[in-house]
């Protein structure tokens, strides 16, 4: 992957970004980052990051929305908690990926036909419709929205899966669906989103 490195230039930061980032449950202390670099020491997949952690909390901090929430970065975290576990300052960084993650899907921001997002998406839309998700359609639908060619040369696998019964041909549905949306009305409801 090719880095480009530009100059953050004051007319790039959107104001009051970082201290409404650090209004969310778990990315409180973002403000005590020292930017020591343990967390981009530590984290598995920053060779493959446009931004290692650290300049993600520097950015985000720094009032830079739109590079933090367009960045790879935020979509390769894997959630390993490497970071979180090691942080000398005790931020909960894992959380703070989580966050900006929620803020680019809301906003759209985040890079087209990049699979970690559409999946995102797709699994949410899923789970509030049925109440649960179906591996078949949830793989169908990503395919379909970053790399329709990429389902061909899985086809094998998508046989395999479906014969061992990993993969369902019907939508799968639960019962008492309504606890599942009032469960997330109230999740909805404590982020300040309107059900």
């Amino acid at each position: 992957m090719e880095i480009k490195r530009t100059i953050k230039l004051e007319s790039d930061r959107v104001p009051g970004f970082g201290r409404d980032l650090m209004k969310v449950p778990g990315c409180e202390k973002l403000e005590g980052c020292i930017q020591c670099g343990t967390c981009s020491g530590v984290c598995p997949l920053s060779i493959y990051m446009d931004y290692t952690p650290r300049q993600v909390m520097a950015l985000a901090r720094a009032d830079f929305k739109n590079e933090v929430l367009r960045s790879h970065t935020i979509w390769l975290c894997a959630s390993c908690y490497a970071c979180t576990v090691e942080c000398p300052q005790e931020i909960r960084i894992t959380d703070i990926m989580y966050e900006l993650k929620q803020r680019a899907l809301r906003e759209g921001v985040y890079v087209r036909r990049f699979p970690i997002p559409v999946l995102a998406r797709e699994f949410s839309e899923m789970v509030r419709k049925h109440g649960r998700i179906t591996e078949l359609v949830l793989v169908i639908r990503l395919f379909l929205k970053t790399d329709w060619l990429g389902a061909l040369g899985n086809w094998r696998l998508g046989l395999d899966l479906m014969r061992t019964g990993r993969f369902t041909l019907w939508t799968e549905r639960i019962r008492h669906k309504g606890d599942v949306d009032r469960m997330l009305a109230a999740i909805d409801a404590g982020n300040g989103k309107h059900p």
